[in-house]
């Protein structure tokens, strides 16, 4: 895949059949996107992709933009794995933000990139005070012999499969509902970092994952799932949480694994935990004995593990 840093297509050999989206988290209703864009392309096309990298939100609402479901890079690998050819990756900014519909449609979308069909979601908006939407696509683009075509929204659970809809379920725990929306198991992905040595004085020895800023986790609880490192898969117990037990004024939430049957160290590998369903929530206990009760307890979950 040939990813272009700015809004431009020097070689245009191959009509561009173009794909527009923030496509966070790459879910159903994204990859029926994509999809149909590959449909839509005719023998000895480019399927493209119109992305951003940063959230809209992080230019027009500072401070109010959404924690993302995955990071930059694994959208790009997504988008890849799905079958595109070109990826237009710009920033969200001020060379973007003031465009009118006309404005991104004539000098973006016809001069610059040269685009022969287009594909969105069916409740795309676009423009300067999202003034622009599919009508006014079609009604600009088709007499001129360009294909548009707005995908319908993917349903899952009788409700739209949407980038908002999953971190809110992240939010609440509901993974197995995420997971339904993605198409695949939600992960998250980060590097193991020194932690207090805790859990490995009381005989659980955790690893303490570090993922990246502004990531949706999920609410605060254990979970049971599964943890692949070096790609070797284990079962796995996550707590993710403020340690309520040894630091009940902490405010910062940590992600902690314990992983049956490891031996040896992860300190500074990439780990990937995914699968993941809510056991119980987090609790403070009055004694060290009854922590280690409870883990015993949650322990059994993974041990002894049942079908997802």
């Amino acid at each position: 895949m040939k990813i272009h840093h700015e809004l431009a297509r020097d070689d245009r050999r191959a009509p561009l059949a173009l794909a527009i989206g923030f496509f966070d988290g790459f879910h159903l209703g994204h990859r029926e996107i994509v999809r149909r864009c590959r449909r839509i392309a005719r023998l000895g096309w480019s399927v493209g992709v119109l992305t951003f990298s940063n959230h809209p939100a992080t230019f027009l609402r500072p401070g109010s933009e959404p924690r993302l479901i995955v990071p930059l890079e694994e959208r790009v690998n997504r988008l890849a794995a799905a079958g595109v050819d070109e990826l237009f990756l710009v920033p969200f900014d001020g060379a973007i933000a003031p465009l009118t519909p006309d404005e991104f449609v004539h000098g973006v979308l016809l001069r610059r990139l040269g685009v022969c069909a287009l594909v969105v979601g069916e409740n795309f908006r676009f423009g300067a005070r999202r003034a622009g939407d599919v009508q006014y696509l079609r009604e600009t683009l088709v007499p001129r012999g360009i294909a548009v075509e707005g995908v319908a929204t993917v349903s899952v659970e009788g409700e739209r499969a949407s980038s908002t809809r999953i971190r809110r379920e992240i939010g609440m725990g509901n993974l197995e509902l995420v997971d339904a929306m993605l198409g695949r198991p939600y992960a998250l992905r980060g590097r193991v970092c020194l932690g207090e040595g805790r859990g490995h004085a009381l005989g659980w020895p955790t690893a303490n994952v570090e993922i990246a800023e502004r990531i949706a986790v999920p609410k605060d609880g254990v979970y049971e799932g599964y943890a692949r490192v070096d790609g070797r898969e284990y079962r796995c117990l996550l707590s993710i949480g403020t340690k309520p037990t040894f630091a009940p004024e902490a405010r910062k939430a940590t992600l902690e694994a314990w992983l049956v049957d490891f031996q040896g160290s992860v300190y500074g590998r990439e780990i990937e935990l995914s699968r993941l369903r809510f056991l119980r929530d987090q609790v403070r206990f009055e004694s060290i004995e009854a922590l280690l009760d409870q883990m015993e307890e949650d322990a059994k979950a993974v041990r002894f593990p049942t079908a997802f």
